[in-house]
């Protein structure tokens, strides 16, 4: 039987919390160190935090706020936005992190990818899957915030997740972000069905 996990997602955009409505227009919603210390309270299992606009303006993670973020967190941290190269890691691991989310080079960069994995172990690597559905009803990976599609469906892409070696796959479906619609149960069925590493 699986244990339940609670994995709150905060997404950064600056220095500060923001809320999208499928992936478009961010809205301030607060600190994340406020943030950090209701999650702390609630004894939640994980953190993730995703920096929405690193990749997408080629800015390189803000150790800054990572380090301040994980003296703050009780609880294991994750975090991915604008990592494309395996010595990034090095100093985000540093700042205190104990997860690294990569997203973009799973098909920019794959052999950062497995690079990462050899260095760091596949338990602290982290595959972040955005999708989309089509008007025809297609699902489709996109990289770069959700703005260029891959061509690949979200089982192909969790396939080559798995075959770069991480340990953990993280879906994110677009359609649904900010929408408190719940799950997209189907796809995130179909894809635990076809990797064998962990699905969150």
């Amino acid at each position: 039987m699986h244990r339940h996990r609670v994995i709150p997602t905060l997404l950064l955009r600056g220095r500060g919390l923001v809320k999208t409505h499928r992936f478009k227009d961010p809205k301030y919603v607060g600190d994340p160190i406020n943030a950090i210390r209701i999650f702390n309270e609630k004894e939640v299992d994980e953190l993730i935090f995703l920096d929405i606009e690193a990749t997408r303006a080629g800015r390189a993670p803000d150790l800054e706020i990572l380090s301040d973020i994980a003296a703050e967190c009780f609880m294991p941290l994750c975090y991915g936005g604008g990592v494309n190269r395996p010595g990034m890691i090095d100093a985000i691991l540093r700042a205190g992190v104990e997860k690294v989310a990569m997203n973009s080079a799973l098909f920019e960069n794959p052999s950062a990818v497995s690079q990462a994995v050899r260095d760091h172990a596949s338990s602290t690597i982290v595959a972040s899957i955005d999708y989309r559905r089509s008007m025809l009803g297609r699902t489709q990976v996109y990289v770069r915030g959700g703005s260029v599609a891959t061509g690949k469906s979200p089982v192909e892409a969790a396939k080559v997740a798995e075959g770069l070696g991480v340990g953990e796959i993280m879906l994110n479906c677009i359609d649904r972000d900010g929408t408190l619609q719940g799950y997209d149960l189907a796809t995130l069925r179909a894809v635990s069905d076809a990797v064998s590493v962990p699905v969150i």
